[in-house]
């Protein structure tokens, strides 16, 4: 396949990277000189100029393209990049940074096939080895929404329920679920939740916190040091 990347920062050419390692035609598009000689000692192919002016994409070739992935941390440029590529039939991903509002979010989530938040994908990453593994979050839907995928534990309060039988908060759903060993699959109602078993849940970011409580439990190293105080009030 044939992309053309908007920016060669950090996020852009490191996805450049990935998508040549794979197999793939990349094109960068970047302004900036000492960003653009970098890309250049990689031997990748770059345009210079604005990625939000049409002739600039034309030189890139966005009419041959697959996909633009609009990766610089500017907005407006990254939302402009993309309706350009919309009318070439491309497919656009857009990067919005972690301080976007909901508003924001929004308004432009309709208008490319998908948004990235590198800032919270790197977070997902630093989280998921801080917790463990009994706790793995997946991906953000939305501003307040996020799968995750949980390990039961001896220490669940729910081991030993059935599906039918698990009452998750109101703002969580469980979309998957697998025993020890297995793969993940539709739940059914059924099936007995025991130690090692697997469950992905969709649930809004204020729930969470409830929803580890009920399928993974209180970590031992934290339960040890709470008897050691004598408790947490």
């Amino acid at each position: 396949m044939r992309f053309v990347i908007i920016g060669a920062g950090r996020v852009g050419l490191r996805t450049a990277r990935v998508l040549r390692e794979e197999g793939h035609d990349v094109t960068l598009v970047e302004r900036d000189e000492s960003t653009i000689r970098r890309a250049r000692n990689e031997s990748f192919p770059v345009v210079e100029g604005d990625g939000s002016r049409e002739d600039v994409l034309q030189s890139a070739s966005i009419e041959d393209a697959d996909a633009l992935g609009a990766l610089t941390g500017d907005l407006n440029v990254n939302f402009t990049a993309c309706m350009i590529a919309k009318h070439y039939g491309c497919r656009t991903i857009m990067r919005i940074d972690e301080a976007y509002r909901e508003g924001i979010y929004r308004k432009y989530a309709g208008e490319v096939d998908e948004i990235i938040y590198p800032e919270r994908l790197g977070a997902i990453g630093a989280k998921n080895a801080l917790l463990g593994g009994t706790i793995r979050a997946i991906a953000d839907i939305a501003p307040n929404l996020q799968v995750v995928e949980l390990t039961v534990t001896d220490a669940a309060p729910v081991n030993g329920y059935t599906i039918s039988e698990l009452q998750l908060p109101a703002d969580a759903r469980v979309l998957a679920f697998g025993k020890r060993d297995h793969s993940l699959a539709i739940p059914d109602e059924d099936q007995s939740l025991e130690v090692g078993d697997r469950l992905v849940v969709l649930a809004d970011f204020e729930v969470l916190s409830d929803v580890r409580q009920l399928l993974v439990g209180e970590r031992p190293e934290l339960a040890a040091a709470n008897a050691g105080r004598g408790g947490v009030n």
